[in-house]
């Protein structure tokens, strides 16, 4: 939300001004004691909330604020797992009602509720359920708590016996109508005997948990199949029109139920002596499909004497964009249309709303036993690492954040403690949450923080990733098509976990370099691969040929219609891909969020499925991320908080000139470097400043480096290295700034994805730009795209005038940079002479990056590698190497919009055999070279200093004529 709207046009209490009450699926001590939920009250009107043991979970194991009552309560040997969580649970459901009491009191007793859940181990059993809901009741000792009881069949009497006590109760796990009126007569029933004991019904209240987005999972993913498979047009009309609309259609003819059980003699006799309704509250109201809008489960049931509870980032995005009307008892014939139309088509609300019960009985077991190991974890001290991250003890394995140490120099340290102060004052973190665009420059950051709220939006709508993984297990490989945000984090995956047994091989292309393609084309079996083509705008050209060029290499192994059941497709609804894999028949097309940019979709979709694919447990690597989330959650104070920790001091050392951040892998991660370069380079370089990420350089004596370096270390805890400690001590007493951050095991990658992006945007607006878009990405593509039009139509390139040949090896720069390196040479100067008047422009502070467009395959890389090093070490200058096109949809964003430091040398060579792009004239290789170009005159118009190589033919000699021409300069 803008931060100049007023309270006045808060849409969050705009609902209360409609009738609806807004709760909080969400509760942890920092909430309470940083002052958040008063926040909330007073300034969105929130008046109530509801316990969430998985939130409990990340808390305790991935932060400091349930330390001490840890140390205290594991001195009693009596106490086991739950009697600990209990402790810890009550205690802060006890604060959270202390502070809603206000709302309690202001409502006279309607609202201002906290609810916890009886264990539900307990669910399919009644007296245990019953003795459990009386002992937390006294327990806890407050007005305003709620019990939540499942709605399941042995839960009934529950309900019914523990109303019947004055125990207010808050009903869960309510998907089917039926099962709500059986409810609805339980609280009724044991009103009246409440009452007829000499009970006071006015103190008494409940609420009726109707699940709604879960319903849209279940049926959509059904629609889904059946809309595959070959049937009628008319089926599959009918089949489509209720897509997305059953849970809506549902939720409101359960409201006109509602209506017509508080008409009743019934509740009339009870509500002639105060008794007050129970009210039907709307539970599961993310939205968990990206065709959907965002707040569309809040928005479409807003009415009179309800309640929405919601997770903290669904009240952030009706805050900043909601639309709120009375819209509950709209379209209620149409509701009963679709209703009526499931049976029609084959689907039986009975049977999706029985499994939803089910699962979520078991959903909720499982979430407790995580709780309950992270507990024991906890007390016990046992953890457990290793790259798979499973303990010899069988533990569960450590999910604590308390793994990032940094070395600042005293300046910078300083200044990192006023910028703590500034962030906790002026409620920074909050804002960022809030999806406040004035944190950053004003303009359109808050369309671009989905991000935010997308890991718990996957961990509720695991089952179609778990269905993409079993779906490809008939396949030997999967071959993702992508670039960019689209490739990275699937890449780091493939390479840091490998071919995991039982499942097929992840191999990631993103070039247009025809030897690389060729290549993958050699490792794969068409006929046994599954092709994954990744684009969130559909429009990208590089996945778009490489789509064209292996459809048509499967319709030669399998026949063209075979081939398009080898295709799925990542992309956002409504894109060019879209129409493509529904043209050619893909086997799946999965969606993105149009309101998380590609290189902050690690953990969507783009990244989520293919680790599921790949056979990566994406349940286990969701959880393990979702730690991260809560710990960077607004109400954690800013020096626990690892996002702003980080971020702050990137922000702060790119200001001070310390602008080179250094990424130091440990051999299992490497990848993940290539990974944090394009999130840095991307979202901070730009309008003249920002970070530049040095990816892969290895690790030298502090007299190579300048006084514009941070030095970031990230090791796997199983490959700790002693010499690598001493080097980073070395650097650190030299006066260098170094972050060092260890992960227990390659699934906390995930935790790093979510850690890294909240630092990002925190460091962009430390910096004072957009961290959301990418200016001078998009230029380099329209110079791509002019030179491969003029090729389309006149079947070649334009002519070049090299600027100096010395044998098969010519080079190449614009009309300014030419006359800058003709000034520095002879007019017959050798090869080491131009170059050494090149790398003579290098200056203290600059960088060098080696721009290859030549097959990205370790032969090249290793010679490419030595160069950079001899210029390091030589220049003591910060190096980087990218292989295009990939570079251009990463770092190319910095190189071109963000400080003007730095010296490009641009390599391509000749392609040996080129490979034709199916319906065009241009190749692959005409591509490479148009990119090339495009690429070079892009960073010559923002006054770069760069020079292309060409090598001709003989690339890899031509490499070692250059390499040795560099040494023999330097």
């Amino acid at each position: 939300m803008n931060s100049t709207k007023t309270a006045e046009m808060n849409a969050l209490k705009e609902l209360g001004a409609l009738g609806q009450a807004i709760w909080i699926d969400y509760i942890r001590r920092n909430l309470i004691t940083s002052g958040d939920l008063s926040r909330l009250i007073d300034e969105d009107g929130v008046k109530g909330m509801t316990s969430n043991p998985s939130i409990f979970e990340k808390a305790i194991v991935g932060g400091a604020e349930y330390a001490a009552d840890l140390d205290h309560l594991r001195a009693n040997p009596d106490l086991d797992a739950m009697a600990i969580y209990e402790a810890i649970a009550i205690k802060d459901i006890q604060s959270a009602a202390d502070v809603l009491k206000s709302v309690y009191d202001d409502t006279h007793g309607r609202d201002g509720y906290v609810s916890m859940e009886v264990s539900p181990y307990l669910a399919m059993e009644t007296e245990s359920t019953i003795r459990e809901a009386r002992r937390l009741w006294k327990a806890v000792n407050r007005p305003n708590l709620m019990i939540k009881i499942p709605g399941t069949g042995p839960g009934i009497p529950a309900i019914r016996q523990a109303t019947s006590e004055g125990i207010n109760i808050n009903i869960t796990l309510l998907f089917a109508q039926e099962r709500y009126e059986q409810v609805a007569e339980a609280f009724i029933a044991g009103l009246e005997e409440f009452a007829a004991q000499g009970g006071d019904v006015r103190r008494m209240a409940s609420v009726a948990s109707f699940f709604v987005s879960r319903i849209d999972t279940l049926v959509d993913s059904t629609v889904e199949q059946k809309v595959s498979k070959y049937i009628g047009e008319t089926e599959k009309n009918l089949l489509v029109s209720i897509e997305g609309k059953v849970a809506i259609a549902n939720a409101r003819l359960t409201y006109q139920k509602y209506k017509e059980i508080i008409a009743g003699p019934r509740w009339k006799a009870l509500e002639a002596k105060g008794a007050r309704t129970q009210r039907l509250l709307w539970a599961s109201t993310s939205t968990k499909n990206p065709k959907y809008r965002d707040v569309l489960y809040v928005e479409e049931l807003i009415g009179p004497d309800t309640v929405n509870t919601v997770p903290t980032n669904t009240l952030e995005a009706f805050r900043d964009h909601g639309e709120p009307r009375l819209s509950l008892e709209e379209n209620v014939e149409e509701a009963a249309r679709v209703m009526q139309s499931l049976p029609k088509v084959g689907i039986s609300m009975k049977d999706v709303t029985d499994k939803l019960v089910e699962d979520g009985v078991r959903l909720f077991a499982e979430a407790f036993d995580k709780l309950l190991a992270a507990v024991d974890q906890r007390v016990s001290g046992k953890e457990s690492g290793g790259k798979g991250g499973s303990g010899k003890d069988g533990h569960r394995e450590s999910l604590s954040l308390d793994r990032e140490t940094h070395h600042l120099p005293g300046r910078l340290e300083a200044q990192l403690q006023v910028s703590y102060n500034d962030w906790q004052s002026k409620g920074l973190a909050r804002r960022l949450w809030s999806r406040d665009a004035a944190l950053w420059t004003d303009k359109d950051e808050s369309k671009w923080l989905s991000w935010l709220g997308i890991t718990e939006d996957q961990m509720a709508h695991l089952d179609p990733l778990r269905t993409a993984a079993e779906d490809a297990r008939p396949f030997t490989h999967v071959l993702l098509l992508g670039m960019g945000g689209s490739s990275l984090c699937p890449e780091v995956l493939a390479r840091t976990f490998g071919h995991i047994e039982g499942h097929p091989e992840l191999l990631v292309l993103d070039s247009m370099d025809p030897a690389q393609i060729r290549s993958f084309e050699r490792k794969i079996d068409p006929a046994r691969t599954l092709f994954i083509i990744s684009s969130k705008s559909g429009s990208t050209l590089e996945p778009n040929v490489l789509e064209k060029y292996f459809f048509e290499i499967a319709k030669k192994a399998v026949g063209e219609q075979e081939a398009g059941k080898r295709f799925i497709a990542i992309t956002d609804p409504g894109s060019q891909l879209e129409k493509v894999a529904q043209s050619k028949g893909f086997r799946k097309i999965y969606f993105g969020d149009p309101g998380i940019g590609g290189r902050y979709s690690a953990l969507s979709n783009f990244g989520m499925v293919p680790a599921a694919v790949m056979g990566v447990d994406v349940s286990r690597f969701l959880d393990h991320a979702d730690v991260m989330v809560q710990a960077t959650s607004p109400s954690v104070p800013v020096q626990q908080h690892p996002g702003v920790v980080l971020g702050g001091i990137l922000g702060l050392a790119a200001r001070a000139g310390r602008d080179k951040v250094t990424i130091i892998t440990s051999p299992g991660i490497s990848d993940l470097g290539a990974w944090l370069e394009q999130l840095l380079a991307e979202s901070t370089g730009k309008s003249g400043t920002g970070l530049i990420p040095v990816d892969g350089e290895q690790l030298g004596s502090a007299e190579v480096y300048g006084a514009d370096r941070i030095f970031i270390a990230l090791t796997l805890q199983s490959e700790a290295d002693p010499a690598r400690d001493r080097s980073l001590d070395l650097l650190e007493q030299a006066g260098n700034p170094v972050i060092r951050i260890t992960l227990p095991s390659a699934y906390d990658l995930g935790q790093e994805f979510f850690r890294w992006e909240i630092a990002t945007a925190v460091a962009g607006s430390v910096i004072g730009i957009n961290p959301f878009n990418q200016p001078d990405v998009e230029a380099a593509k329209i110079a791509t795209r002019r030179l491969t039009d003029a090729y389309e139509k006149s079947g070649k390139l334009p002519d070049e005038s090299p600027l100096a040949e010395d044998g098969d090896i010519r080079l190449y720069a614009d009309e300014r940079n030419a006359a800058e390196l003709r000034s520095a040479v002879r007019s017959k100067g050798s090869l080491a002479a131009w170059l050494v008047a090149h790398l003579n422009r290098l200056q203290e502070g600059d960088y060098f990056a080696t721009l290859a467009y030549i097959e990205m395959n370790d032969a090249h890389e290793r010679d490419l590698q030595a160069l950079r090093h001899v210029v390091r070490d030589r220049k003591r200058v910060a190096t980087c190497l990218g292989f295009g096109p990939r570079f251009q949809h990463s770092t190319g964003q910095a190189y071109k919009g963000g400080p003007n430091t730095g010296v490009f040398l641009q390599v391509i060579g000749d392609d040996g055999q080129d490979l034709p792009v199916p319906g065009q004239k241009y190749t692959f290789g005409i591509i490479k070279a148009a990119q090339a170009r495009g690429d070079l005159q892009v960073l010559a118009e923002r006054g770069r200093r760069v020079l292309r190589v060409h090598l001709g033919a003989d690339v890899e000699n031509g490499l070692k004529v250059i390499s040795e021409a560099v040494r023999q300069s330097l």
